[in-house]
């Protein structure tokens, strides 16, 4: 992608050839091409005050804030375009600007305006056979200059020379692949992140029928067990002939707290999902918080479709769900706080195995509903519907996406 950024009278705005993000600029003579830092203007509009100052023209950027004493005009023609584009009014304004005051602006640049991929769209409507086509990779990288989707895709992210607020809109512009992507190069650490669905329920639902098991016997048996420093460790007498004597009582105990956790999952659900994964607002402007933020759900919105990234690898799960099951044994007794969390882990299944289906498989009627109403969160509007199992909470919470 090469250009020239123009001042629209001929005049060459102090500056040439553009490739890829890199700038040159020919203001006293020739110097070293450097890479600009892509903004976008919401960025632009933050800084709007006489200390803090930008402007924007032909899609580049300036901090203008140490020019405003030297402009001849005065302060306040600046400050009252602080913010904001000012290619009409340095073009069409009161007073002409000459070769040499377009010349000068080269001297406060500090970045350029990217390039929207516009994929989201208000008007998106979901079908049951929808699927998408893939992204041509070389075609994207060349427009948007984010993300180069046939190199590794952490390490980009890292040395990513943009914006929070041109990551976040890049990042919830969903691109699709025939194959999973690459988030790292070695392969004995890109094999930690691709997980299929079946993986889930293999892996948790015997912990989740362990626990089960064990609130089951620790409400039969409490003196021995309630204080068990151990939770998961198995008493002496876990055993088949253990749990066939067990009283209905202890069933019916066991079997509420099992259905409490499976209440309260869809509640952490809906509020991970929103509070956590999508903390755009309060993620800090830094390469390290843009990769949390990227390995933790960004990476789902800018490959929706991708059957390997569909459900949590379980060490991520774990250690999301970690603080919350020491939660549980510091809130209820052992065999309450057993009988909750398998539960929640049985509900986590079901959520991780149904989200896995929204995105590609043929459903039941409830279950298509659903599909459209997440696709939506995905393809319409990523600031609302962040319920997946159900729109529960979105609706007490007034977020539900209408689709």
């Amino acid at each position: 992608m090469t250009s020239c950024v123009s001042n629209g009278n001929g005049n060459s705005d102090g500056l040439e050839t553009k490739t890829n993000g890199s700038i040159n600029s020919k203001r006293g003579g020739a110097s070293p091409r450097r890479r600009l830092k892509l903004y976008t203007f919401e960025d632009v509009s933050r800084h709007q005050k006489s200390g803090d100052c930008w402007v924007v023209r032909n899609e580049l950027v300036y901090n203008v804030s140490n020019f405003l004493s030297d402009h001849p005009g005065g302060d306040d023609v600046v400050l009252a375009w602080a913010g904001k584009d000012i290619g009409d009014v340095m073009r069409n304004g009161e007073h002409e600007h000459s070769e040499a005051a377009f010349e000068m602006m080269s001297e406060y640049l500090v970045g350029r305006i990217g390039r929207d991929a516009g994929v989201v769209d208000e008007d998106w409507v979901a079908t049951e056979d929808f699927h998408p086509d893939d992204t041509d990779a070389a075609a994207d990288f060349e427009k948007c200059e984010f993300i180069d989707l046939r190199r590794p895709l952490l390490r980009q992210v890292w040395t990513g020379n943009f914006s929070k607020s041109f990551y976040l809109n890049q990042i919830h512009q969903p691109r699709h692949l025939a194959e999973s992507a690459r988030l790292f190069g070695p392969s004995y650490l890109e094999v930690l992140t691709r997980t299929k669905w079946y993986v889930v329920p293999i892996f948790w639902l015997p912990i989740a029928g362990y626990l089960f098991s064990l609130s089951l016997i620790q409400f039969s048996y409490p003196a021995p067990y309630a204080r068990s420093f151990f939770p998961y460790t198995p008493p002496p007498v876990f055993s088949l002939n253990t749990l066939l004597r067990i009283p209905s009582s202890s069933f019916l105990k066991s079997v509420s707290c099992f259905l409490l956790g499976n209440l309260i999952w869809t509640f952490l659900e809906y509020t991970l999902h929103r509070f956590l994964f999508h903390i755009d607002e309060m993620l800090p402007d830094k390469p390290a918080f843009l990769v949390l933020h990227f390995l933790t759900h960004g990476v789902h919105h800018y490959l929706p479709m991708d059957r390997l990234r569909l459900v949590m690898p379980p060490v991520l799960f774990f250690v999301l769900s970690f603080p919350f099951t020491r939660l549980a044994y510091i809130l209820f007794p052992t065999a309450m706080a057993n009988g909750v969390i398998s539960g929640s882990f049985t509900f986590y299944v079901l959520y991780d195995c149904m989200h896995y289906a929204l995105h590609h498989t043929k459903l039941p009627t409830y279950m298509r509903e659903m599909k459209k109403y997440h696709l939506a969160h995905h393809y319409k509007n990523f600031e609302l519907g962040f319920g997946v199992t159900s729109k529960i909470w979105d609706i007490v919470f007034n977020t539900v996406l209408p689709v």
